[in-house]
């Protein structure tokens, strides 16, 4: 990730100066009453980050390997498909502890005070979050053209940061985009860690919503995935 700029500035770059433009400015009206901007946004960005890295940079990079035959050619050594896959789940957990690093630690140093009491749950719906992107992550690497899984895995990524309901809560989004933010896993993940980390509680209906995309999504990939 380091060495490419591409993904360093979709998982690193970009959510930190989300973090600090709506956490310490007043660019956008956050509306949070009591709350204090960045306790709102920090969680928000967390969440972002494990969609940048769970979905975007993990669709990339393997429809990209399909294509050039670097799926096809692992799964053949006594790595196995299995491995393979357990392979790239732990280098996605890798990079999103880095994340956290940074990110937490950038948004302490503005002011964020999470709720040490909520870390649990909000590790809870790290793990669910991360299942259900990489999942769909999978899905589209194993359905679309290396080219095509470049356009999409960037678009989702850009509506579901305007509209998905992970960095800004649900509430804040205009007409049918406020109903639907909560079912979508952005929305979802953005949700359960805002109220863990804002000593809320647990959110048991956005993890139920994580954990359904998982299962969901991840028959679906288990069904059409082409290594090849």
């Amino acid at each position: 990730m380091l060495r490419n700029g591409e993904q360093l500035v979709i998982t690193l770059v970009l959510p930190l100066l989300i973090l600090v433009a709506l956490g310490r400015t007043s660019l956008v009206d956050l509306g949070t009453s009591d709350a204090e901007r960045i306790d709102v946004v920090a969680p928000g960005v967390l969440a972002l980050a494990v969609m940048s890295t769970a979905f975007t940079s993990q669709a990339i990079a393997t429809g990209f390997d399909r294509r050039n035959g670097v799926l096809r050619l692992l799964a053949t050594t006594p790595l196995g498909r299995s491995g393979l896959v357990a392979g790239k789940v732990l280098a996605v957990v890798a990079l999103e502890l880095l994340q956290v690093a940074v990110l937490g630690g950038a948004a302490v140093a503005l002011g964020w005070r999470p709720d040490p009491a909520g870390v649990p749950a909000a590790l809870v719906a790290l793990v669910l979050g991360t299942a259900a992107f990489t999942s769909l992550a999978l899905l589209v690497a194993g359905l679309l053209r290396a080219e095509a899984v470049l356009a999409v895995a960037n678009l989702v990524w850009v509506l579901l940061l305007a509209g998905g309901g992970v960095v800004l809560p649900a509430s804040m989004l205009p007409g049918p985009l406020g109903a639907v933010a909560p079912l979508l896993p952005s929305g979802a993940l953005g949700e359960a860690l805002r109220t863990a980390l804002g000593g809320d509680g647990v959110a048991v209906g956005p993890l139920l919503v994580l954990a359904a995309w998982s299962a969901v999504v991840s028959a679906l990939v288990a069904r059409t995935f082409r290594w090849s």
